[in-house]
């Protein structure tokens, strides 16, 4: 064979090699792609269940309840993002840690059912698959309901006749709230996490009661009540500010386990005590910003100032004192606050949710002596326990009355007064105040 013979075989295999390599990466590539597309599939698929899982627990927020209540659109239990028709043919992940836990209401306002539920995974709990596809979504979940809409009051403690004209005013209050949530609950259907709606909530365990707190309505007064009926002080008068607000003696409802937070909520005795929506927002603003405040000023007022008032001077951007009751207001009503809510102006329907959590005795600022007495009797405190009546901060002060409130209303348009009033629109209709202060 001569050299041009050798030179044309070498060349003549290495093109049928050169081919068989680039065939063979090729097929590799396109068996890679199908691999490719096959794991991204799988990859969106289990994605969609995580993302439709968290959707149906955590998605449906009392804030878009509170919203559909007032009937300004229709609203249906369904995940996000997913085809009403095959939203529930997708099969649910096996279990939800204890931080998915959710409210639902799965029942209608209807006979003996209940309005909202209470519902948990089951922990360990392996359903077939094809099982879990043919369920509805709620019987995935172990069912647990909050107690009935409204407990009778146990009045074995209460002695004497003198409080019959209370017992009275509580029994109506109760039935009006009853009411309320009846009519506006009805078909409506809501999911969010139990911990998020019990989270405002204190326990004290001895009398087994729970109290909601609400700011500006003798929070700070109840909770020294509190560490009394826990045996945390003797007397009530003897307890600190800082100790009440800052020295946690008390625990909150959400620090208990799910079954801690269930037990609690079906067997103790639940209070919550209310303020006219105006008269407690008053009062918040002159606490807060009338008055030296190393939080409020430097957090709140510098923002306010900053967003509401033309010209402001270098000391008033630089401290964030001296912000005026109209500039409040604007960032109150402001869909875009500077800085955000804070639960001594933030509606009791968000802190205390009485819609959901049905409160078995419904205190007012306004008889809150009586009130709170009264109540002490029912649980069984102390004979010599009474509701104190000494202001907790700044007591050379006037109360926020009725007067001074229509005397910080005057600096507002009629516009913003009816903006303010539509702002805490649930509060008023809730707890039966009316509005002749707008």
């Amino acid at each position: 064979m001569n050299l041009r013979q050798v030179f044309v075989s070498v060349l003549l295999f290495g093109v049928a090699g050169l081919l068989l390599f680039m065939y063979l990466q090729a097929w590799i590539e396109e068996q890679h792609t199908e691999s490719g597309k096959k794991l991204q599939e799988e990859t969106i698929n289990q994605s969609q269940s995580v993302n439709w899982k968290m959707n149906l627990v955590s998605n449906y927020t009392l804030s878009v309840f509170y919203r559909e209540i007032l009937g300004k659109q229709d609203f249906t239990l369904q995940p996000l993002g997913m085809p009403r028709k095959a939203a529930w043919r997708r099969s649910a992940p096996v279990s939800l840690s204890n931080q998915e836990m959710a409210v639902s209401s799965s029942r209608h306002w209807q006979g003996r059912a209940e309005p909202f539920s209470v519902v948990a995974a089951s922990s360990g709990s392996r359903v077939p698959e094809q099982q879990r596809a043919s369920e509805s979504p709620l019987s995935w979940f172990r069912g647990l309901y909050l107690p009935p809409a409204l407990h009778p009051l146990n009045k074995t403690f209460v002695k004497g006749g003198e409080w019959q004209d209370t017992d009275s005013s509580q029994e109506k209050r109760r039935a009006f709230l009853q009411n309320f949530c009846r009519k506006y609950n009805s078909r409506k259907k809501l999911q969010s996490h139990l911990v998020h709606l019990v989270s405002r909530i204190y326990v004290e365990d001895r009398h087994k009661v729970l109290y909601c707190e609400v700011p500006k309505a003798g929070c700070s007064n109840w909770k020294r009540v509190l560490m009394v009926l826990s045996g945390l002080a003797a007397s009530a008068n003897n307890i600190s500010h800082d100790d009440v607000h800052y020295g946690k003696h008390l625990r909150k409802l959400d620090s208990y386990d799910l079954k801690g937070i269930y037990t609690r909520l079906n067997m103790y005795t639940k209070f919550i005590f209310v303020r006219d929506p105006m008269e407690r927002l008053v009062s918040a603003f002159r606490d807060k910003f009338e008055h030296p405040n190393s939080y409020y000023h430097p957090v709140f007022g510098k923002a306010i100032i900053k967003k509401y008032r033309h010209n402001a001077d270098e000391e008033a951007l630089k401290t964030g004192s001296g912000v005026k009751f109209k500039e409040f207001i604007q960032y109150l009503l402001d869909s875009h606050r500077p800085v955000g809510m804070d639960i001594h102006w933030e509606q009791v329907s968000k802190l205390c949710y009485p819609c959901l959590i049905n409160y078995d005795f419904i205190g007012k600022f306004e008889t809150l002596e009586e009130d709170a007495n009264y109540f002490l009797q029912l649980v069984g405190a102390p004979a010599n326990l009474k509701f104190p009546k000494f202001k907790d901060r700044h007591s050379s002060d006037e109360r926020t009355s009725t007067e001074v409130v229509r005397q910080y209303l005057k600096e507002l348009s009629k516009e913003e007064r009816q903006l303010t009033y539509d702002f805490y629109y649930l509060d008023y209709l809730m707890f039966n105040y009316t509005s002749s202060l707008v």
